[in-house]
């Protein structure tokens, strides 16, 4: 089992900024791609940003240039830098992962869910 917890949500105002980190715990697997999603309310949760075991990074084209996604592999963490925040970046945040259960028969891949961090931005 791939436990995540995140930390680093709060409220700040306008132009602020905030950093979420993601920690994976658990035995027996490998990590690929790690990000976070978001979601509004009343909106669909949504990717943000994620980043590949290669180093490629995507982000969703209303947070390119503000915000950025990294990673330390040794530490199993993500990391979500957010700058310029905007009152419509609140949302409740969430990291993922998508990894292999190198410990299982078949190697099966899986996608774990943090519990979620909620992100306020005043105006």
């Amino acid at each position: 089992q791939v436990q995540l917890v995140e930390s680093g949500g709060g409220l700040v105002q306008s132009g602020g900024s905030l950093r979420l980190s993601c920690a994976a715990s658990g035995r027996g697997f490998r990590l690929d791609t790690m990000g976070w999603y978001r979601q509004a309310p009343g909106k669909e949760r949504e990717l943000v940003a994620a980043s590949s075991d290669g180093g490629n990074t995507n982000y969703a084209t209303s947070v390119k240039g503000r915000f950025a996604v990294s990673r330390d592999n040794g530490k199993k963490m993500v990391f979500l830098q957010m700058n310029s925040l905007k009152p419509e970046d609140t949302a409740v945040y969430y990291c993922y992962v998508d990894g292999v259960r190198t410990a299982e028969l078949g190697m099966p891949a899986f996608r774990s869910w943090g519990q979620g961090t909620q992100v306020t931005v005043s105006s």
